[in-house]
């Protein structure tokens, strides 16, 4: 899954986020979700969420 609705993003499932500073490379960082920033149901760029770490970044690929 890709990562831009928010209702396939649940807290504590695992995910590949892209940080803001990767954001031109694509670099992509695995972890758990913690918290969902966006509020809005859908996001072209992938919902924002927060990893149990304190990363902070846009949803790319969901493991289930």
């Amino acid at each position: 899954m890709n990562g831009q609705q928010r209702v396939d993003i649940t807290p504590g499932i695992e995910v590949d986020i892209v940080l803001k500073q990767d954001q031109r490379t694509g670099k992509t960082t695995r972890g758990i979700v913690k918290d969902i920033l966006t509020k809005s149901s859908f996001h072209p760029h992938g919902i924002k969420v927060r990893l149990q770490d304190g990363q902070v970044g846009r949803v790319k690929t969901i493991f289930k």
